[in-house]
């Protein structure tokens, strides 16, 4: 198919405002008439629901947790980046526009990362306005730090608490709305399906987490902000409530799932400890703004870290391998997270890991104590000291951390247009659940910042494009699609509830996320994607016979939550491994072992790359890789959004 990506026409810098300036108004009397149903309260879902009811839309704001300020967003800890320059040390709306592309292995979209770093800045004037306690520099000014991808200081953070300050300054905003009626709250409420009405989004079917009751809400349209995939791997950073449900239900409707295979891997997560452990704990890319991270320089004396017979201290300097510092001199410790994550496991994977399983290095903050101060570096960053002290049993003051990387952000997500709205009309896509902004790896900091944009800025601006074609308030409940989804969901839930089998939902889940990390995780072959294409029905084929579900239906279960969640992650790990056997290329946090320079590469002789990068191929596969769903078991089809370069031209992404 042809897809129209609506973008504007003209000179990068004048897209957005051209849009803006091109796109359709409601007038305020008829905003009232419409509702949004919109799914997830975090910094997209929680941004847009406000700022709609702010114009004067009426909002049902639907969320699984007890509160938007249990949203996960509240987990993302280092900052958010914004082109403002105070530091005045080169940036600007074109190099984070840059930076960004780059950083995402020039797999994004020009159109959409220039409109995300030209809004970035309204959003710090934004979240300032709401009272978000930013760090400042002496002299008043908001102050600034690094983060990986970049050699300017553009991040604003506020402590190691950046993720929660913004979404309280986001849950104030949401709660005003409340109470003023124009947003009704759905909390501890699971969106079950999509409901569908003559080919447009108009609805949503819920279950109630606390009575288990099963609803129907009818709405003009349809936004989904709730989030990413990476608990498909069952071991990630983020909170276990996460899921893919909303998308995927959305997906099995008829939305395009784009470039699912885009998973990204955090260098810093605290190593894996044990088989009791349901998730991973991420330490903040903020860290190796001051931490040097290394490893020894011989398997022998990391064996003997390993066995317990040295410490850290008792390696000398000499003696030490700061290996980002060795193959990234222009960048050391802040190259980006897929470049970070794999020199991690290459390290590791050559038996000088320090951890008691092997897999873990060190992340140093000795030379930056002596150097600005221990009270400095605790008002910096105390309490993810404190987080990691009290996982890890170690005060990181004198001792090093240990870190090892783990599967936190998916930068795949449902297609949307550069309106935000998917192939399906009605139903738009915020933050983390769609594919736009980041290429094949997202830079540090830029998730809230992509959240923030898409709530505060583009949805409220590109939403009235659709809203302003139809007709408020012509789709209600008594519509029939909505007792044929509704009878869906039931059927779904009872079918679940009658397996009545053996095995937990839990250990189907960690046996899916074993699969998927070791033949899909940070490095894919072609045989070890076959395989998991093979083995993935067997479990699931497994699961469907032999799960066990206690208690009912009717009331809080949270097994049943879990094994509704599970039998979408199953279907949806086999578009992943599609998605990444298809794409016979490296590139971002995608890497196939068979697609890397060598020290034959013509790039590798010049001194352009080192052996064993990512190696792209611009040629076959500079295209979003949109999937459709052809039914249950079925391989998905492939369709293809090209990449056109108009502003910069994709090169050999080095951080040398």
């Amino acid at each position: 198919m042809s897809f129209d990506a609506k973008i504007p026409e003209g000179p990068l810098e004048q897209k957005w405002s051209k849009h803006k300036m091109d796109s359709k108004l409601i007038n305020p009397a008829n905003k009232r008439k419409f509702t949004v149903i919109m799914v997830g309260s975090g910094l997209a879902g929680g941004a847009a629901a406000a700022t709609l009811s702010e114009l004067g839309y009426k909002v049902k704001c639907f969320c699984y947790q007890d509160s938007p300020r249990r949203a996960h967003s509240i987990a993302a800890q280092g900052g958010i980046n914004a082109a403002k320059n105070y530091q005045n040390d080169g940036d600007s709306v074109y190099r984070l526009f840059y930076d960004t592309l780059k950083g995402g292995d020039f797999r994004s979209r020009e159109a959409n990362v220039y409109r995300l770093a030209e809004v970035s800045t309204n959003i710090i004037d934004q979240a300032t306005a709401q009272g978000v306690p930013f760090a400042r520099e002496y002299g008043g000014l908001l102050d600034n730090r690094s983060f990986g991808g970049a050699q300017v200081s553009r991040t604003f953070y506020a402590r190691g608490q950046t993720g929660q300050q913004l979404l309280i300054g986001c849950y104030q905003a949401l709660s005003k709305e409340v109470a003023k009626g124009g947003v009704e709250m759905f909390p501890r409420t699971e969106m079950m399906e999509l409901v569908m009405v003559d080919g447009h989004a108009k609805g949503i079917v819920v279950r109630d987490m606390t009575t288990g009751e099963v609803t129907t809400h009818a709405a003009d349209a349809v936004c989904l902000a709730t989030g990413g995939y990476g608990n498909v791997f069952f071991l990630s950073t983020n909170a276990m409530g996460c899921n893919v449900m909303a998308a995927y239900k959305a997906h099995k409707k008829g939305a395009y799932f784009a470039n699912p295979c885009y998973t990204q891997i955090h260098p810093t997560c605290i190593p894996v400890s044990g088989e009791y452990q349901s998730k991973l704990t991420l330490m903040s890319e903020s860290l190796r703004n001051d931490g040097r991270i290394w490893v020894p320089k011989t398997v022998e004396d990391a064996e003997a870290i390993r066995a317990g017979k040295k410490k850290a201290s008792d390696i000398a300097e000499d003696d030490r391998d700061y290996f980002l510092e060795r193959k990234y001199p222009s960048f050391g410790n802040l190259c980006p997270r897929d470049i970070a994550s794999r020199a991690g496991k290459e390290v590791c994977d050559e038996g000088r890991g320090v951890a008691p399983t092997g897999l873990g290095v060190y992340l140093d903050f000795a030379d930056a104590i002596k150097r600005l101060g221990e009270d400095v570096v605790r008002a910096r960053y105390g309490n993810l000291f404190q987080m990691y002290e009290k996982i890890a049993g170690e005060n990181p003051y004198q001792q090093p951390m240990m870190i090892f990387p783990a599967v936190h952000y998916t930068m795949g997500g449902l297609w949307v247009d550069y309106n935000l709205m998917s192939n399906l009309p009605g139903l738009h896509v915020l933050g983390e659940a769609n594919f736009s902004d980041h290429g094949a790896n997202r830079l540090g900091a830029s998730a809230l910042m992509q959240g923030l944009a898409d709530g505060y800025f583009v949805i409220p601006t590109t939403i009235a494009n659709y809203l302003a074609t139809q007709k408020p308030g012509s789709v209600t409940n008594d519509r029939p699609e909505f007792a044929e989804a509704k009878k869906e969901v039931e059927d779904r839930i009872e079918k679940l509830m009658n397996i009545k089998g053996e095995r937990s939902v839990d250990s189907f889940h960690r046996e899916l996320g074993n699969i998927m990390w070791d033949y899909c995780g940070m490095e894919r072959r072609k045989e070890g994607l076959e395989f998991a294409l093979q083995r993935i029905p067997e479990i699931r084929d497994e699961f469907y016979k032999n799960v066990r579900i206690p208690g009912d239906a009717d009331e809080m279960n949270q097994e049943l939550e879990k094994a509704a969640r599970l039998a979408d992650y199953f279907e949806f790990a086999e578009l992943f491994c599609h998605d990444a056997l298809n794409r016979e290329e490296s590139c971002g946090g995608h890497f196939r072992g068979e697609h890397q320079f060598t020290e034959e590469s013509p790039e590798v002789i010049a001194g352009k790359t080192q052996a064993g990068e990512a190696l792209r191929h611009d040629d076959e596969f500079s295209y979003v890789a949109a999937w459709e769903y052809k039914g249950f078991g079925e391989k998905p089809e492939l369709h293809k959004e090209d990449l056109n370069f108009e502003f910069v031209k994709p090169s050999v992404r080095s951080y040398q």
